[in-house]
């Protein structure tokens, strides 16, 4: 009985160990075959701080380990989840249905690629076809089947493509998306594509370190998956838009361009403002999409999209991830509706002022040269003709800059055209239909001021000009939408100066008068702009600044403004006894006199003598205060001009 007893005993420890080791070898099995996924940020991109619709990186998923389904039994399903740390805002097409996109196992197009074949890795050829799990946003039950077989094998009749759903402001789900583990023997690709950030909200860095957008993703389900490095940074914040502008100076009383507003729109310069806008980085100035426009008038119509439909391919254009036969009931997923618009906003712009600016617009190098990208090949039947400048075309848009998707150019005479106006502010908007990415571009709009002087009725209006020049269109809407445009932006624009039309003056000085000591001073100051050489005609008032004292030592007399004297005419008078359109006499004042007329080319002669001019006399021509017309353009300075306004001759 005791030798039982002993016996009984070793089994007992022998079949402890053994069980324990039966554990541990299990514990190990499971470690060894555990479903793991490694996340990494296929594309991390650089996208523009004023998007409010700015396409990120991919976020991948590289997975092995696991068990793969028995053939027949249901695939584990799981959600997925991403999250950004701003807002996402890729298109709502159906309800809370998202464009954003999941893809497994990077499958193969259902049609010719939009690529160059030598320019891009297309799918391995063992990748199974694209196919949308059907109807969105709900799972798809799909049942294992290639037990035995490399995990890498097409599934030939199982989705593979599925849309996400709009989770909250900052994150899409994955609803029940069958994820088969690989096992052993291969590897299983997760994309997640078409994820479109607000920018904007997160802004530009103020260190050297750039502003980040960051994915995170979570995976939860009937399966454990094991994510490693989970939160990835897919995209980095540049200005996407640098803009400056060359102002013009005009003079009411002199017409610009007269002939723009005739029945031949023709320009007599070669330009009045000038708006210089530029890249912030090379690719933020893109076309709607991969295809170009194919009319000889280099995008004057709005090319048909072709699909963008391999996986992680570069397009560089604002569409996404775009497979039109795929998505049958929302053909619009991944698709933008224009490309990169520029928005140009003339502010208080008076009245009687035209603005006229080019229709089409190059894109240059940064050496001066126009930018000539590489063309699209074609591939499989896939015809792209289509022409090889880089360009901007104005394109008719509400005051925002949007319109319905695609584009109609504004055709104009001699290759310019009137602004829209709304009120005081005039618009117009330009739309890329071809860029390089590879080239931060630049573009000189070339705007023409146009006006009829009419200075009797003040017109054009007088005064200052501003313009904003901002991506477009503009939104305040950064979430999710199913109306809102794509792309759309905030504004981060200034107002530039960009045009002044000033009064035409002509600015006198009269450098010593007097009554006093038995002398007396007058004045005769010529309209001259009536004359036998086509100068237009025209009439104004004239202010007289008084600079000394009065006899016994009084203040100086305050300025004066005459009644409107006529071209052809003279202003006179006299110190003690005033004289003819409204100026009265200023008895004692002895010092200098300013005048400033609403007119130019007038010209003034002072005659000083004793009371009666019995004994004495002397003369002189009054100084001209203003820009002579003669050194205009010779780079000569200003020399005494204290006006800045041009004038006629300066000093005698």
């Amino acid at each position: 009985m005791a030798d039982f007893r002993k016996w009984f005993l070793a089994f007992a420890v022998v079949a402890l160990l053994l069980g324990m080791g039966s554990t541990a070898n299990a514990q190990i099995g499971l470690q060894t075959s555990a479903f793991n996924c490694n996340a990494n940020a296929g594309n991390p991109t650089i996208v523009r701080a004023e998007g409010l619709t700015e396409l990120v990186g991919d976020m991948l998923l590289n997975c092995s380990g696991g068990t793969p389904t028995l053939n027949g039994a249901s695939i584990p399903l799981s959600n997925v989840t991403v999250f950004l740390n701003t807002n996402i805002t890729s298109r709502l097409v159906s309800g809370n249905i998202s464009e954003a996109t999941l893809m497994i196992d990077e499958p193969h197009p259902p049609s010719a690629q939009a690529v160059p074949s030598n320019a891009v890795q297309l799918p391995p050829a063992g990748s199974p076809p694209q196919m949308l799990c059907t109807p969105q946003g709900t799972s798809c039950p799909e049942l294992g089947k290639f037990v035995g077989v490399p995990s890498n094998s097409p599934y030939l009749t199982q989705p593979n493509v599925f849309s996400g759903q709009q989770n909250s402001a900052s994150s899409v789900v994955f609803l029940g998306v069958p994820i088969d583990a690989p096992g052993t023997a291969g590897e299983r690709v997760i994309r997640i594509t078409n994820i479109r950030a607000n920018a904007f909200q997160l802004g530009v860095s103020s260190t050297l370190i750039p502003t980040q957008i960051t994915m995170y993703i979570a995976v939860n389900g009937s399966q454990q998956i094991v994510i490693n490095n989970p939160t990835q940074t897919v995209a980095f914040i540049q200005l996407g838009l640098i803009a400056s502008v060359t102002n013009g100076t005009f003079l009411q009383c002199t017409s610009n361009n007269p002939d723009l507003l005739g029945s031949t729109p023709t320009p007599d310069d070669s330009g009045d403002v000038l708006i210089k806008v530029k890249e912030g980085f090379a690719s933020s100035f893109k076309r709607r999409n991969y295809a170009l426009s194919q009319d000889t008038a280099h995008g004057l119509t709005s090319p048909a999209p072709v699909d963008q439909n391999v996986p992680g391919f570069p397009y560089n254009t604002e569409s996404g991830f775009y497979v039109p036969e795929l998505f049958t009931s929302t053909p619009i997923v991944g698709l933008a509706d224009f490309g990169t618009r520029i928005l140009i906003r003339f502010n208080n712009i008076g009245a009687g002022v035209h603005i006229f600016l080019a229709t089409t617009v190059p894109l240059l190098t940064p050496g001066g040269t126009q930018s000539v990208p590489p063309q699209p090949q074609p591939g499989n039947g896939l015809t792209l003709p289509g022409y090889a400048d880089a360009q901007l075309d104005l394109v008719s848009t509400d005051v925002n800059g949007s319109s319905g998707p695609g584009f109609t150019a504004v055709a104009g005479a001699g290759g310019i055209a009137e602004v829209s106006y709304s009120g005081t502010t005039g618009y117009a908007t330009y739309e890329t239909v071809n860029s390089d990415p590879n080239v931060p571009e630049n573009a000189i709009i070339t705007g023409y001021v146009a006006f009829i002087s009419n200075t009797a009725q003040n017109l054009p209006a007088p005064g200052t000009g501003t313009v904003n020049v901002s991506f477009a269109p503009l939104s305040n809407d950064g979430t999710a939408s199913a109306t809102d445009p794509i792309p759309r932006f905030g504004d981060t624009s200034t107002p530039l100066s960009a045009l002044d039309i000033n009064l035409c003056t002509c600015d006198l000085l009269f450098p010593f008068v007097t009554n006093q000591s038995g002398f007396d001073t007058g004045i005769a100051l010529a309209n001259t702009s009536l004359d036998p050489f086509g100068t237009g005609p025209q009439q104004g008032t004239v202010k007289l600044y008084y600079f000394g004292s009065t006899a016994g030592g009084g203040v100086a007399p305050p300025p004066f403004v005459t009644q409107t004297v006529p071209a052809g005419q003279e202003l006179i008078f006299n110190l003690s006894g005033g004289g003819n359109f409204g100026v009265p006499a200023v008895p004692g004042f002895e010092g200098y006199i300013i005048s400033v007329a609403d007119f130019q080319y007038c010209h003034a002669f002072a005659f000083i003598s004793d009371v009666g001019a019995q004994k004495l006399a002397e003369g002189y021509l009054a100084i001209q205060l203003d820009f002579p017309f003669n050194l205009i353009g010779t780079g000569a300075g200003p020399g005494n001009s204290r006006t800045g306004v041009i004038g006629e001759n300066e000093g005698h």
